[in-house]
């Protein structure tokens, strides 16, 4: 079932869209393995806050030759922001002015290698899931939940240095059991259905992105930009990151709690 982000004519998101399908979303991840009963079930801990939320990151070590492999995960009703907004933050990642040595290679993989719409445009993936070389860092946008994107994410995070999810790729995450026993943020509509979806994760409300040692996850949309920024610091270090925002003209903010915060 989709659970993508729809807008109409005027540009506006269509939050009874967004909260049906992320209802239908739950009740897809109920069918596999989440009973019925842990569904309904409240969270089992507190939520934490932006104050308790600790970054866990460790620093990562850049392989010694060549950039590092960054494979977009994609497939159906993909949102542009959650697979561009990361990109763009990587690609603008540089040791001092040496563009002509870029520090991440980046490439989508999908089922298949044919094109996907998105938004009207089409992007056309690298690699298949059968195909597709082992990358040090794994990305997964807000897109339609398949069984094979599942487990493909399943596959690549066990060998992966880091993998990072956005926006409600979340749900995909969990499913693939990525954040079982650990800790996960995701887009602000959908956390009630992903904290009874998904009992074995501790939603935290609030942050830009959540940390833990191997897996990460941000928060909704332009949220993926921060801790893409993130990524890059926990590779090269906190001023190529810093450069890479400015050059961007990105600035990094809380994220924000209500509509008066925008």
């Amino acid at each position: 079932m989709a659970y993508k982000t729809r807008r109409d004519s005027d540009g506006y998101t269509t939050r009874m869209q967004r909260k049906n399908a992320l209802a239908s979303l739950a009740a897809l991840a109920a069918g596999f393995g989440t009973g019925s009963t842990a569904l309904a079930a409240p969270c089992a801990s507190k939520p934490l806050t932006l104050a308790s939320t600790p970054r866990l990151g460790k620093p990562l070590h850049p392989p010694a030759h060549g950039p590092v492999q960054v494979a977009f995960v994609i497939g159906p009703e993909l949102i542009a922001i959650d697979v561009f907004g990361p990109m763009t933050a990587f690609d603008n990642a540089y040791i001092g002015m040496d563009m002509m040595h870029p520090l991440f290679s980046m490439w989508c993989v999908a089922a298949t290698t044919a094109p996907i719409t998105m938004h009207g445009a089409t992007i056309t993936p690298k690699y298949s899931f059968d195909d597709a070389p082992q990358p040090h860092v794994v990305v997964i946008p807000e897109q339609k939940s398949l069984p094979a994107t599942i487990a493909w994410i399943k596959h690549a995070s066990a060998r992966a240095d880091v993998t990072m999810s956005v926006c409600t790729g979340a749900f995909l995450a969990a499913r693939a059991g990525v954040f079982d026993g650990l800790s996960a943020t995701t887009h602000h509509s959908g956390y009630d259905e992903f904290a009874k979806s998904f009992p074995k994760v501790t939603l935290v409300r609030g942050p830009r992105f959540v940390e833990n040692p191997n897996v990460s996850s941000s928060g909704g949309e332009s949220s993926g930009i921060d801790l893409a920024l993130r990524v890059v610091e926990r590779y090269y270090g906190a001023a190529v990151a810093r450069d890479a925002a400015y050059n961007m003209e990105y600035r990094r903010t809380e994220r924000p709690q209500s509509a008066n915060d925008v």
